[in-house]
């Protein structure tokens, strides 16, 4: 991996525990979501099919979102780092769950309003 990749990853963790505010409800924390998604990033720039490991971080981070507080959570952590990570493909990140057989119930998307996520 090269140093931009570890870069721009630590830049998406240290910017998801900023923009999340600790939610005593929610138990899923921006770090969790970002170190499941970790794998799925050749993915989400470079498009094509996505690894075992990235999957097995969807169907992960899934379970851990149980709760609609963690659902929120999640979708709050997902939209900031699909929209401050450069060269993320927005159609490939959409489309991720399904590729690995996981249904979420919102878009993973910069436009969606997480603040309606049960």
């Amino acid at each position: 991996m090269g140093s931009s990749f570890v870069f721009k990853l630590g830049g998406v963790m240290l910017l998801c525990m900023l923009v999340i505010t600790p939610n005593v409800e929610a138990g899923v924390t921006c770090g969790q979501v970002t170190s499941s998604l970790a794998p799925c990033m050749s993915a989400l720039t470079g498009g094509g099919s996505p690894s075992p490991a990235c999957c097995g971080g969807i169907r992960s981070l899934n379970s851990m979102a149980s709760t609609p507080a963690d659902r929120k959570a999640a979708c709050s952590c997902l939209k900031s780092a699909a929209s401050s990570v450069k060269g993320i493909n927005l159609s490939a990140a959409s489309g991720l769950p399904g590729k690995c057989g996981v249904h979420i119930p919102y878009p993973i998307s910069t436009s969606v309003d997480c603040s309606k996520v049960n």
